[in-house]
């Protein structure tokens, strides 16, 4: 949230970012906080940063209060991080959680933004001895062996809490075998666990035990927030700048295209060929405004469909009919938006292929000549400034899928040419 001069307010996520913004513009707001009137009369403008995860989310959230200390964060202002679990370098290595992640040798995992369940889960499966390394605070190696005394001192030597490697209860090959468990559990192998605490869950249910239920509820969520994968590194000084860009360009096509929500995912298609000769199609995917290319395909035009000197309207047809018949097959999530690279031609036959797809999808079409955006049902097209953010990220979209298109139809050819 920013002010009119630019300066960032305040920093925050959430899950559905309409919601929580909405929050802020009640008459009486929910947060019960009495800095919000203050707040809110000075935002003029709000950007926004797409997150993978929930805990990518919390990550940059931490990260950004620390670098832009906005007036408005109470929290993460200092240098304190979100802790790890590190497994020590030693020859009978300890767990424990720290917020320093130091070059020491040690194995490092996280972060970990919600900490309470996972030492929750962590403290169940050392009680269980599925996690049985040692506990005790004391610095000893094959070299250096525990003082006697402070072995027969220990209490959870005592109790059997301990596999006991500083009395020889246990091989140095025996424990590391331990570590290396506990390592893979950590990197993410929970498939067995996952298992059964969720059949441990259901049995619970049915006893009605709903407190035992709801502890294996817990740890099953903190294995979903463990097995997030997030891109963890230094934010770079352009960082907020370059995030907010990508999705402000989102929103400023949505107010352009006079849409109902910000056309987020967004699939761009064009065709390629040499006088009907190795004719092509390709569509590429954007998200967020940025490449997302598991969702890139590429067409090998039917050659029935492509006569002599070639057919752009019937291409554009066939290569969006095939998209749309693979998203209804494996039922995928639709775009939000198609841009169509063409005229009133190209844009036709690809309502077309909805039409006979069964689905409503908003469909423009963009024209190389002048940049005017073609749309159904509008006489005229749209005309916006070279400047406009919405009109950059659609030239993006129709270069990307005209390189990507090109790219194809160049090895068909020289393909075509060695088989000659």
């Amino acid at each position: 949230m920013r002010d009119a001069t630019g300066t960032v307010l305040y920093v925050g996520k959430a899950k559905d970012l309409r919601k929580r913004v909405s929050q802020y513009f009640q008459k009486n707001p929910s947060d019960s906080r009495g800095k919000i009137p203050n707040l809110v009369a000075l935002i003029r403008r709000i950007d926004y940063v797409a997150s993978a995860s929930e805990r990518e989310a919390l990550l940059t959230e931490r990260q950004l209060i620390y670098k832009l200390q906005p007036f408005f964060n109470e929290m993460w202002k200092d240098s304190k991080t979100y802790p790890y679990v590190e497994i020590t370098r030693e020859d009978f290595p300890r767990m424990f959680f720290t917020r320093r992640k130091l070059k020491d040798g040690g194995r490092y995992f996280g972060p970990f933004p919600k900490v309470e369940p996972v030492k929750k889960l962590l403290g169940y499966l050392s009680r269980i001895k599925f996690i049985n390394l040692r506990l005790c605070r004391w610095n000893f190696s094959l070299e250096k062996p525990l003082d006697e005394r402070k072995i027969k001192a220990c209490l959870y030597y005592h109790t059997g809490q301990c596999t006991a490697p500083c009395a020889g209860k246990i091989s140095r090959a025996g424990y590391q075998a331990l570590a290396e468990r506990v390592a893979d559990f950590l990197r993410g192998d929970y498939k067995k666990l996952r298992a059964s605490f969720k059949a441990k869950m259901e049995r619970a249910a049915e006893k009605l035990e709903y407190e035992e239920a709801a502890r294996y509820r817990d740890f099953l969520n903190a294995f979903t927030h463990m097995e997030e994968r997030v891109m963890v590194g230094k934010l770079e000084p352009d960082f907020l700048e370059k995030a907010t860009g990508r999705t402000s360009s989102v929103t400023a096509l949505k107010a352009a295209l006079g849409m109902a929500r910000p056309p987020a995912h967004i699939e761009a298609f064009d065709t390629s060929s040499l006088f009907g000769r190795q004719a092509v199609g390709s569509s590429v995917c954007f998200v967020n405004g940025e490449k997302n290319t598991e969702h890139y395909r590429h067409y090998k035009i039917k050659f029935e469909n492509v006569p002599e000197g070639g057919n752009d309207f019937a291409m554009m047809e066939e290569i969006v009919g095939r998209r749309l018949a693979q998203l209804k097959k494996k039922d995928e999530a639709h775009p939000d938006l198609l841009l169509i690279d063409g005229g009133p031609g190209q844009l036709a036959a690809a309502m077309k292929a909805l039409r006979e797809a069964g689905l409503k999808i908003p469909v423009i079409g963009l024209a190389k000549r002048l940049e005017e955006i073609y749309m159904p049902g509008r006489a005229m097209p749209l005309l916006l400034d070279r400047a406009d953010l919405g009109l950059r990220l659609l030239q993006a979209l129709r270069d990307e899928a005209h390189r990507f298109g090109v790219t194809y139809h160049r090895k068909l050819r020289g393909k075509s040419e060695l088989e000659g």
